[in-house]
């Protein structure tokens, strides 16, 4: 152990050249620099978050949401059978033709018949809109509150107006409450949101948002322990300042106040194209590759934290196209059409499978005469589904 210890936390890797860890040790009494244990305080906090979260929700959000008159929706249950049941928890929540004649013929039950046991069973499992309000809700409050709290904590900070600050004097820049906090705060968070996962609404990308959220407690962690916290809270603030405005967006579409969701989603996206794509690469990357390169020079963390941040720039490019894709749809057809990332599936949802032409050419007839259109929406984002997107977005 002694010498996996001493080959992970190897000073030629996490250290500039010709400074030692022994060069860091405190300055003077109750002054310290950061240090890798100060992170096992995350874990503790990141449970006390939770509870609080589970307070809030039953305390603070659930009446929000019956002020509001969402109410708890109650799904029409399966009818019990053994078989199906295996299938659905076993092999597949949405079988094919092929399983569908299958079990048609073993049960003797008519295809369409199987099929609506089949939907009736996912929704079953899916999270009533309440439970989603209930969610966005503490997502909401919690991202304001760490917005608010880094963008006042960095107005008075010299590396937010200059960001060489951010390596004059590195390794050895003192650590100091509010930095601590700041950091702290947001690596608990995100250890909560870990736990979470397993109890939270399930989506189709659960695996993908766990490896993200594991992502960022790696990189936050990564960038305290080599005393890169003045660059890494810039790099949160600009991560939480549009995370907030998503998450009222989502509530404004639970309480079907449809056009302030529109109007909020807007504004989420131009404040995350603003904050992605212009302040991170041209501010922070900036700071990271080349004003850091000219004052203390490369070295191997050095290298791998920015390329890190490097494929963070990738994802915000990725998550853009998403956005604007989402955005340009509901432009040019009034609608923004289905995530498959979505936890929502509509309970007058349609087998197609062995739908006749006959009942196509009655539903089209009907659709045409609607005075409505296509989607009823007059035109606004009138999808549930890119409200589903989250995080990091």
């Amino acid at each position: 152990m002694a010498a996996l210890s001493a080959w992970f936390w190897n000073e030629r890797f996490w250290l500039p050249h010709n400074v030692t860890w022994a060069d860091l040790a405190d300055p003077a009494p109750g002054v310290e620099y950061p240090k890798a244990g100060h992170l096992f305080s995350a874990l503790p906090l990141a449970l006390g978050i939770f509870a609080v979260r589970i307070l809030f929700e039953r305390c603070i959000a659930g009446p929000c949401a019956s002020f509001l008159q969402i109410q708890t929706e109650f799904s029409r249950r399966a009818q019990p059978n053994a078989v199906l049941e295996k299938v659905f928890t076993s092999i597949t929540k949405s079988p094919d033709s092929r399983h569908l004649e299958g079990l048609s013929k073993q049960l003797d039950w008519d295809v369409r018949k199987v099929q609506r046991w089949f939907r009736h069973r996912r929704n079953q499992d899916k999270p009533s809109t309440r439970t989603k309000f209930c969610e966005s809700m503490w997502r909401f409050t919690f991202y304001l509150y760490i917005f608010t709290y880094g963008i006042h904590f960095l107005w008075q900070s010299p590396w937010m107006w200059d960001t060489r600050q951010c390596w004059y004097n590195y390794p050895y820049q003192v650590l100091t409450s509010g930095l601590y906090y700041y950091y702290v705060t947001e690596l608990s968070f995100y250890w909560s949101l870990m736990f979470s996962q397993f109890t939270d609404i399930k989506r189709k990308d659960f695996l993908i948002m766990f490896v993200h959220h594991l992502a960022t407690i790696s990189l936050i962690s990564f960038s305290y322990v080599n005393n890169m916290l003045r660059v890494g809270s810039l790099v949160m603030c600009v991560h939480d300042s549009s995370d907030f405005l998503l998450e009222a967006a989502k509530l404004a579409n639970y309480a079907k106040y449809q056009r302030l969701c529109d109007f909020l989603f807007v504004v989420f996206g131009i404040l995350f194209f603003w904050t992605r794509l212009i302040i991170y690469p041209f501010w922070i990357l900036n700071t990271t590759l080349f004003e850091s390169w000219d004052i203390i020079g490369p070295y191997p963390s050095w290298w791998l934290f920015n390329i890190l941040l490097l494929v963070l720039q990738v994802l915000h490019i990725i998550w853009s196209y998403l956005i604007a894709r989402i955005a340009f749809k509901a432009i040019m057809r009034g609608k923004v059409s289905k995530d498959d990332r979505s936890d929502i599936e509509s309970s007058s949802e349609e087998e197609t499978d062995t739908t006749s032409k006959e009942r196509l050419k009655t539903a089209a007839r009907r659709h045409l005469a609607s005075p409505r259109g296509e989607n009823g929406t007059n035109g606004h984002f009138g999808s549930k589904s890119w409200s589903q997107n989250h995080s990091d977005w």
